[in-house]
């Protein structure tokens, strides 16, 4: 489980490449070095991994191929900058939003604005998530607990607003139109579209009877 406060950018420093498999080395810094055990989580870029070796403060992780598939981690790159969250701690405070690092898609950055001192970044959803997506409600960007500023549904597209800092810690201050990023559908708006739309669709009679009263 993760909060969506990323702690912060690291590069990572070494790729081996097998079939259906990607080993990343990522260097990490002291701080979040701390009580880290080969097999604890680790958020790369929103994505729950499990550390697989630990060499001074260069920490490993291995990628199957399906989180290959839906990740945007399948085109990392030595020198490139992830984002980085250790798993949330018992009694934590949560001051993003509750995340599981199991990412949904990636979606393409299609439009910046910038005005003073904010980040405005728009993008291309899938079509079969943006039931899930509302404005005003959580949504986690590589990794981040954002906030849905806005929502065009005709272009199946969201923006959501950066401040200063969070373009400080993170990578999203160095992303530009085109790029992809992996999205994490808020769990609780998912769970109650899919049981809306499960119990209207065993019981169309009570949709029906809603009409009618209306």
């Amino acid at each position: 489980m993760y909060t969506g406060i990323v702690q912060g950018a690291f590069t990572v420093t070494q790729l081996q490449r097998l079939p259906g498999l990607l080993t990343v080395t990522v260097q990490l810094n002291a701080s979040l070095l701390e009580d880290l055990l080969i097999g604890a989580s680790v958020s790369i870029d929103g994505v729950c991994l499990s550390v697989t070796g630990m060499v001074g403060e260069d920490v490993s992780f291995d990628i199957m191929q399906q989180t290959l598939d839906v990740t945007t981690l399948a085109d990392l790159r030595v020198g490139y900058s992830v984002n980085i969250e250790r798993s949330a701690k018992q009694g934590v405070e949560v001051g993003g939003h509750i995340l599981s690092g199991h990412i949904d898609s990636s979606a393409q950055l299609v439009a910046i604005a910038e005005p003073e001192n904010n980040r405005f970044v728009t993008y291309q959803l899938p079509a079969q998530l943006m039931k899930y997506v509302f404005e005003k409600g959580f949504i986690a960007i590589n990794g981040c607990s954002l906030t849905v500023a806005k929502i065009d549904r005709a272009k199946q597209q969201f923006t959501v607003c950066y401040i200063p800092e969070t373009l400080r810690v993170t990578t999203h201050g160095s992303k530009h139109i085109g790029d992809s990023v992996n999205i994490e559908i808020d769990r609780q708006t998912q769970t109650i579209v899919d049981t809306v739309e499960r119990v209207l669709s065993s019981q169309p009679e009570l949709f029906s009877g809603l009409l009618n009263n209306s």
